[in-house]
């Protein structure tokens, strides 16, 4: 037994090592300068660290505006995420209604259907809506379901909490709304954080959605600005690992600190059903 998970322990440490390589490759880079990044052969860790191209990487482009937008588009984002998709859990989990399980089946079935099939039709729309190169089409639909993933890991979340709370509430004089505000989303703080995070990665890293929407520089989020910096800057190889590490940084920072409340409310959305 011991030696199984001896094993068990190698292979994920081994994986680990695997998948981070990249990232340390990436930030050795961003401590290099030009000259080292050129030399033959190349060595991981830096012989003399610099943080030069970090304000370089920003000066280079808007990246306080590229910023600002992003964090203001995925602040409305992931609000509406949790706050929608509570919502429409809340229903799913606590209303037993006609046709309630095949709503429901359906709209897990809407994660099965590729994302390309509706961009030119959802396109069409908000241009018909004058609402291209606006932030309205990254910040809007999330406010309308927020996402078949997040309603199902709230849902199954929801069921795990005692119908007889709801009872001892309505019966205090409490509506159901109340009940979902103060009873049922304050319960849930584990899984909520899970959609927070995994809204949050999701809206900051969005490179398809500005890249359809957002026409004007001004409007870029910090991924269309990495490409932007890619296409102009593309040869300082320095400098694009920086800006590179400026947006995957934030993202990385919340993983973290969130880490524990993401494997506490995935694990226990999994007991919802039974």
């Amino acid at each position: 037994m011991k030696a199984r998970m001896s094993l068990v322990y190698f292979l994920l440490v081994l994986g680990a090592g695997v998948f981070v390589i990249p990232f340390l490759w990436t930030v050795s880079t961003a401590l290099k300068t030009s000259q080292e990044i050129a030399k033959d052969p190349v060595h991981l860790i830096p012989a003399k660290p610099t943080l030069e191209n970090f304000p370089g990487a920003w000066h280079a482009l808007p990246f306080t505006t590229f910023i600002g937008n992003t964090v203001f588009v995925t602040l409305l984002a992931t609000l509406g995420t949790v706050l929608s998709a509570a919502l429409v859990a809340y229903g799913f989990a606590r209303f037993k209604f006609k046709g309630r399980n095949a709503l429901f089946y359906t709209m897990l079935g809407t994660m099965m259907l590729p994302s390309q099939v509706t961009m030119i039709p959802v396109f069409l729309i908000w241009r018909q809506l004058h609402a291209i190169d606006t932030f309205i089409p990254l910040i809007l639909p999330a406010f309308f379901g927020g996402g078949p993933f997040n309603i199902f890991l709230l849902r199954q979340f929801f069921l795990t909490i005692p119908h007889e709370l709801d009872e001892a509430m309505l019966i205090d004089g409490a509506s159901y709304p109340q009940i979902w505000w103060r009873l049922i989303l304050p319960l849930s703080q584990p899984a909520i954080a899970a959609v927070v995070v995994f809204s949050f990665i999701g809206n900051w890293d969005n490179f398809e959605g500005p890249l359809i929407y957002l026409n004007s520089p001004e409007n870029y989020t910090v991924a269309m600005g990495l490409r932007l910096f890619q296409d102009s800057f593309g040869t300082n190889m320095g400098q694009l690992m920086s800006a590179s590490l400026i947006q995957i940084v934030p993202t990385i920072v919340i993983f973290f600190l969130a880490q524990r409340y993401i494997i506490k409310g995935v694990a226990v959305s999994g007991m919802g059903g039974r």
